[in-house]
């Protein structure tokens, strides 16, 4: 193992799956030459060349759209959407194709594609750049939706992605490509989709949340611990098929939990995850109502500090956990 970025890990893991084999191609705006928006495809040209790398013109539909032919013909195409945001021009292809390709051929078509979405807030790139759409994509069935919170993770699933037979939403936090940590250097080393894994083991309290939100709820445990009150975190690696086992587990050892995502809160996946822990048997175990912490439904401000104000931080979760436990 060694020390790198998420960003590097993510380069790492593509530069890897490129190697093993030739069909794994890459395209999207400004990917060559200059390396991506945020460095992720630096080098890549270098190695493997126009006829892997395209640089493409500036249309997610013409993106989305090679990316889903490509995929039928045998390619395993990855593209980049240069922010989240712009999977709106792209969603034609996506939603209405390769997610249904598979199963409107009988299981004769597979589309292996990976679509890499720069995500959230917290760059001042205000509201058009700094959107996190996921509940979108995890309402269409056949696209699987992934979001890596670690550099190990980001590795992990970026090859397992590429791997899948399946299109994949492959979501990247922008906040996040600076952070280090520990990454195998194991060719083979990937993490299995559809997986929900607990971060922190705790007692009192259940939260789950990914992306940099997941970093503000470890924060707040970390504080509350000071004070004798052991919360359990868990991270869904993938929203979409969300792999539910853990959570209802959780829930039912601590009796209380909270929901919490950087997204908007209305219509959010943290909605779906909080209908199904009702719809289980943890409900019963239940001693508080259950929080739900999200963006407020508002465009992202330019603004450092209105941006900051409208997700949620580490003091909502502290004084959620005082509410859920009755200390406040």
């Amino acid at each position: 193992m060694t020390r790198m970025t998420y960003r590097d890990a993510i380069r790492l893991g593509i530069t890897e799956e490129m190697r093993l084999d030739q069909d794994v191609i890459f395209l999207g705006e400004d990917i060559g030459l200059y390396g991506g928006a945020f460095g992720v495809s630096k080098g890549l040209l270098e190695e493997f060349g126009e006829a892997r790398i395209l640089d493409t013109p500036i249309s997610e539909g013409a993106i989305v759209g090679t990316a889903v032919g490509a995929a039928t013909t045998g390619l395993r195409p990855i593209c980049e959407m240069m922010f989240m945001d712009f999977i709106t021009l792209g969603l034609d292809a996506l939603v209405n194709q390769g997610a249904k390709m598979r199963y409107m051929f009988g299981g004769q078509a597979q589309v292996p594609m990976v679509l890499r979405l720069p995500a959230g807030s917290g760059t001042g790139a205000a509201a058009q750049h700094s959107q996190s759409l996921e509940a979108w994509l995890c309402h269409v069935p056949g696209l699987k939706v992934v979001t890596p919170s670690t550099p190990a993770q980001a590795k992990g699933l970026i090859k397992a992605a590429i791997r899948d037979n399946n299109p994949v939403c492959f979501i990247e936090h922008k906040m996040l490509y600076d952070a280090v940590g520990l990454v195998p250097l194991d060719e083979d080393y990937t993490l299995e989709i559809g997986k929900t894994v607990v971060e922190r083991v705790g007692k009192d309290v259940t939260i789950v949340a990914y992306g940099t939100i997941l970093g503000k709820a470890i924060e707040a445990a970390e504080f509350l611990e000071e004070e004798g009150i052991m919360v359990e975190i868990l991270n869904p690696l993938t929203l979409y098929p969300m792999d539910m086992k853990p959570i209802i587990e959780s829930v039912i050892k601590t009796g209380c939990l909270i929901v919490a995502h950087e997204a908007v809160k209305t219509g959010g996946v943290g909605g779906e995850i909080v209908a199904r822990v009702v719809e289980s048997e943890a409900f019963d175990y239940l001693t508080a109502p259950i929080i739900r912490l999200g963006g407020l439904d508002v465009p992202i401000p330019f603004n450092q500090e209105l941006e900051a104000a409208v997700v949620p931080q580490r003091n909502d979760f502290v004084h959620g956990v005082y509410r859920l436990l009755n200390r406040e």
